[in-house]
């Protein structure tokens, strides 16, 4: 183990991610001490499919844990504790005695089982009830059942009795510390279409409507948790696992229910925090974000598939891999731009629809359809917000984080279109920092972040008339499936 020393204590947050694995060293102020990272390659083998090399990701992130322990020096004594924090519907695979990996790791971007899961929109209604979420093909339960249809090397682990299946997390756990405990926390383990938010555990009855074998999947147990001890010459205690939107919440210190949460990243995720009694909404997700021995935290979520997605399908359909660099000039056209059905990944909420094409509505060129798909993704978020207050009070504003919320065009037509304040904080590394902060068990010398860009909302009619147009153009096409 690590001694104690005179050093400060500090925290060391792994944030694996779709695109690098990191691993960031905080003190209890929130400072980034030391940090490394390792990029990953995404696979696109067939159409809707999106996966990773399970090997190449656990390798990743016991790298990053040897590297920025090493950047610490003497300071190395002063790390207390670790957590991992990572995307939440991504599933894997695996042989329980050895560890191996026995599947890719399917990503939560991944379609591959839609059909199959088509038939399950029928119970839908009861599915929310007991999870908080729709029937989705993003979701574990669907991917899980792919596996042991379509991998023999899973069908036959399964007869041994030796497979473990379930979200990365639990995957991670079990090849990054000593004890392997095939373990889950609550919000990746919501993530998979099987666990029950009310009790907390595996729901009997959606096991066997989607066929899946309770014994493989991963024991249920808190956010804060003794996970193990991590492999390698540092063999911290892992002690708060979580999803990695859910540790993001936190970033700022606990997070306020009064305000609304978005990160952009390569989907769009809107989060407002719940304190019991939690409420359900008819076209929204509900959370369990974090849980330890004292406090629950929930929240409703609503889903954006196609953000930094839809961006990057522009870039391809373009052929501008350097979109960044001609955004601002691009964002400044006086021109109005066409609409565009934003279906990047299927609709998620409040709609859930994976039928429609992608379309644009109208005539422009480049620089227009640019601006027409970065709308589009305003519109989906403005489409849950509407959604969210129709069940919660409104809130006092909104903060935003992720890569492409670095647009400040981007960030004031969101002001612009929802009406709110919106705060966007420097720290880039929310998820991470987050973790940290859950890590050190909500210290009360947190730092909030200094001076973040606040973009106060201003009257755009042409811009309210659009999103209207689309709305209207978006509700017709999905009657007529």
């Amino acid at each position: 183990m690590i001694n104690p020393s005179h050093h400060a204590p500090l925290y060391l947050a792994i944030d694996q991610g779709g695109h690098a694995s990191r691993a960031l060293v905080f003190n209890e102020r929130g400072d980034v001490v030391a940090q490394a990272f390792c990029e990953i390659t995404t696979h696109t083998p067939q159409t809707d499919w999106v996966e990773h090399d399970a090997e190449m990701m656990v390798a990743s992130v016991l790298q990053v844990i040897n590297a920025v322990m090493e950047k610490l020096g003497n300071q190395v004594q002063a790390v207390q504790c670790a957590g991992l924090a990572t995307q939440r519907s991504s599933i894997v695979c695996w042989s329980r005695s050895t560890g191996r990996a026995l599947s890719q790791v399917i990503s939560w971007q991944d379609r591959r089982a839609a059909a199959w899961m088509e038939p399950f929109k029928k119970e839908a209604e009861y599915i929310h009830t007991i999870t908080g979420l729709f029937p989705s093909p993003h979701y574990g339960a669907s991917k899980l059942r792919w596996c042991l249809e379509q991998l023999p090397a899973v069908a036959s682990t399964l007869a041994e009795d030796d497979l473990a299946i379930g979200p990365l997390a639990s995957f991670l756990i079990a090849r990054i510390t000593r004890e392997r405990h095939n373990l889950v926390d609550p919000a990746n383990a919501s993530r998979t279409l099987l666990w029950n938010i009310t009790t907390r555990h595996w729901d009997d009855t959606l096991l066997h409507r989607f066929t899946i074998p309770e014994k493989a999947l991963p024991q249920c147990v808190p956010s804060a948790y003794s996970f193990g001890h991590l492999l390698g010459r540092w063999p911290l205690p892992l002690t708060v696992v979580t999803g990695d939107q859910s540790a993001a919440l936190f970033h700022n210190g606990a997070p306020d229910p009064n305000t609304t949460y978005i990160n952009l990243g390569t989907g769009a995720f809107i989060q407002r925090i719940q304190i019991a009694p939690f409420h359900q909404t008819p076209h929204l997700l509900s959370s369990i974000v974090y849980t330890d021995q004292e406090q629950t935290y929930a929240a409703l979520e609503g889903t954006v598939n196609g953000a930094g997605s839809a961006l990057a399908w522009f870039a391809q359909e373009e052929s501008q891999p350097n979109w960044v660099n001609h955004a601002a000039a691009w964002l400044t056209t006086t021109t109005p731009p066409p609409l565009f059905i934003n279906t990047i990944g299927g609709l998620g909420s409040p709609f859930w629809e994976t039928r429609l094409s992608p379309a644009y509505i109208g005539e422009g060129n480049c620089a227009a359809r640019f601006c027409a798909v970065l709308e589009s993704i305003l519109f989906l978020i403005q489409t849950n917000l509407d959604e969210m207050n129709y069940s919660v009070e409104a809130p006092t504003q909104i903060v935003l984080s992720g890569g492409i919320a670095t647009l400040d065009t981007l960030c004031q037509k969101l002001a612009n279109l929802s009406g709110y304040r919106l705060l966007r904080p420097a720290q880039s590394e929310a998820s991470a920092r987050g973790l940290a902060f859950l890590l050190a068990k909500t210290p009360h010398n947190w730092q909030p972040i200094d001076h973040p860009d606040l973009f106060l909302p201003q009257n755009d009619t042409p811009l309210q008339q659009r999103y209207q147009a689309w709305l209207t153009a978006l509700e017709e096409r999905l009657t007529q499936l």
